[in-house]
């Protein structure tokens, strides 16, 4: 049983949490993928066309976009746990008579609202530098959501399982980022070798990025209906972890 009140009010201080600090949670994100723009693409602006007639600048933002998103719906969920286990004070979360569910939608939730902050904020700033264009908006939205909200139920996997901070930075940094910065956010996977194609064929992130980046050009490397496909399945299946997870109590509960 889901209580409505519960689950708001769960919602509403973990967008609270990331707002009242948003120079850091969303700013400074911003800002890095600025940078990211400014170098690559004064770099590689001239040397490199992607589709045969995209400038290499505007094929970086919806890349860079889908990153930000991505990595702060996962931070999101995932810090905010973690915190609260090691300062103790998850205890006054675990008192209340909210379901698993609740913890859920609010977590997954504050996650998605920070994520599509971020990129959004990423979207107008790089957008100054380069318009890439809105040759399907729906796909832009679905795709956002989606991979926002699957990175947030990774985000409370791995909030669950990790125990300390450096256990947390490993996860970060040793999963999510380099399947982050291997899935076609600054390359098309066209580019590559065929092994190192068939490699990027196995990370799902690659198919939240590429269905995204279809949002605006119109062509991808692949159908954005198989990028929908296998990111929805990706999706209810961490969800479903991490549900579980929660049921169980799992590193939460004695």
């Amino acid at each position: 049983m889901i209580s409505t009140a519960g689950w708001q009010t769960l919602l509403y201080k973990e967008v609270l949490r990331f707002w009242k600090v948003s120079f850091q949670t969303v700013a400074a994100p911003v800002l890095t993928a600025v940078l990211y723009l400014m170098i690559f693409g004064h770099v590689l602006e001239d040397h490199v066309k992607v589709y045969d007639r995209i400038p290499y600048t505007a094929f970086l933002v919806p890349g860079l976009v889908m990153m930000s998103v991505l990595q702060n719906a996962f931070a999101n969920s995932s810090s905010s746990l973690i915190q609260s286990k090691i300062m103790g004070s998850l205890v006054f979360v675990l008192l209340t008579p909210l379901s698993h569910w609740s913890w859920f939608i609010a977590y997954v939730g504050s996650s998605i609202a920070r994520g599509l902050a971020v990129g959004l904020g990423v979207f107008v700033v790089t957008a100054l530098f380069a318009r890439p264009g809105f040759a399907a908006p729906l796909w832009i939205l679905v795709f956002a959501v989606l991979g926002a909200g699957m990175m947030g139920a990774l985000g409370l996997i791995a909030g669950l399982w990790a125990e300390k901070f450096d256990q947390m930075a490993a996860f970060q940094n040793f999963i999510v980022m380099p399947m982050t910065f291997l899935s076609g956010v600054f390359y098309s996977i066209h580019s590559l070798p065929a092994f190192w194609q068939a490699v990027s064929h196995l990370n799902p992130f690659f198919y939240m990025i590429d269905g995204f980046r279809y949002g605006f050009f119109g062509v991808s490397d692949v159908s954005p209906w198989l990028s929908l496909g296998i990111v929805g399945t990706a999706m209810v299946a961490v969800s479903a972890v991490a549900v579980h997870l929660l049921r169980i109590g799992y590193k939460i509960r004695g």
